[in-house]
């Protein structure tokens, strides 16, 4: 047996799956450096210079007030009023994000608003940290390569001719997302016991997860049923409404009827359902307004090449 190697389709996946699976708190630095609204610019200079960060959230009583950075900075020292208090520099309404959002939201946000930095709140709207694009790349490095030495550790177990098919369907709530995410986690463990390929995987964990979140957020609930055979991968979901009105509308990367408490937990951003499409290999759809939707996801698997037969020794042969 030859261990996996990461090709270049896999690699994307990877990435992909590393973006799902991290959390803001996974990622953002909890070493906050704060100052508060009285503070000076001067003071705000020493401290930056102390701490070596280029911005600093204003926070009072666990409360964030602002944000001001080393552009803000300038500007005091071009108007020479580094007395002046913090507050009249600093960036109020500052954009935050929530401690529990994928990290797959949080790099939508840094094109979005053209900013290096965001302030991390925790449920109870407290100041928990900091998240910049210097720590993201950090933290996914880092698990990049945890990763891959595992794949470069992992073999490939062949699959059994006489398997059965395995077959189960998970019962999914409507917003359940306490539980969001385990059904599509049994579904990869199941895989990987079988010695499905860690590429094809990885495929199907995505499709399932994808799938199992849309269910929790967008239906009234549902079944997320998987089905595996020597053949193929099957995932296929079915809810009980309320139904898609556009389907064309929905499979548009970003497109989302989720309101914002949903946002805030960090679902709902649009992608499910054109990432599930990209990673099977046939994809189905249908909805109707008030009875429901189905979608079935399609993984071929490669058939086993036969080993022929060996030949027999001439001796053997009648009539040799």
């Amino acid at each position: 047996m030859e261990p996996l190697q990461l090709t270049a389709e896999q690699s994307p996946l990877l990435f992909l799956e590393l973006l799902y699976k991290l959390r803001v708190r996974d990622v953002m630095a909890k070493d906050l450096v704060t100052i508060a609204r009285s503070a000076t610019m001067r003071d705000l200079k020493r401290l930056m210079q102390e701490r070596k960060v280029s911005g600093v959230p204003v926070v009072e009583n666990k409360r964030l007030y602002g944000i001001v950075s080393i552009e803000d900075l300038i500007q005091a020292l071009e108007k020479n009023r580094m007395n002046a208090p913090v507050s009249e520099f600093m960036a109020p309404n500052a954009v935050t994000v929530e401690e529990n959002m994928p990290l797959s939201i949080v790099m939508s946000y840094f094109n979005k608003y053209d900013y290096r930095r965001f302030p991390v709140l925790n449920a109870s709207n407290e100041p928990v940290g900091i998240i910049t694009a210097r720590s993201i790349n950090s933290r996914l490095l880092m698990e990049l390569f945890r990763e891959l030495a595992r794949i470069e550790n992992q073999y490939v177990l062949p699959v059994d001719d006489n398997a059965t098919c395995y077959f189960k369907t998970y019962r999914i709530q409507k917003a359940d997302f306490d539980n969001a995410g385990k059904a599509s986690t049994e579904i990869k463990n199941v895989l990987r016991d079988r010695g499905i390929a860690a590429k094809t995987i990885r495929r199907v964990a995505i499709a399932a997860y994808e799938l199992e979140i849309n269910l929790a957020v967008h239906s009234d609930g549902g079944t997320l049923t998987f089905r595996a055979d020597e053949d193929e991968i099957q995932i296929v979901s079915k809810d009980q409404g309320p139904g898609i009105a556009d389907v064309s509308l929905a499979m548009k990367e970003g497109w989302t009827t989720a309101n914002e408490w949903v946002k805030a937990m960090g679902f709902g951003a649009g992608m499910g359902l054109p990432n599930a499409k990209r990673v099977a290999d046939e994809f189905h759809i249908a909805s109707a307004l008030g009875v429901g939707t189905n979608v079935t996801a399609r993984f071929i698997l490669p058939k086993a090449v036969p080993t022929p037969p060996a030949s027999l020794p001439a001796a053997a042969v009648p009539g040799a």
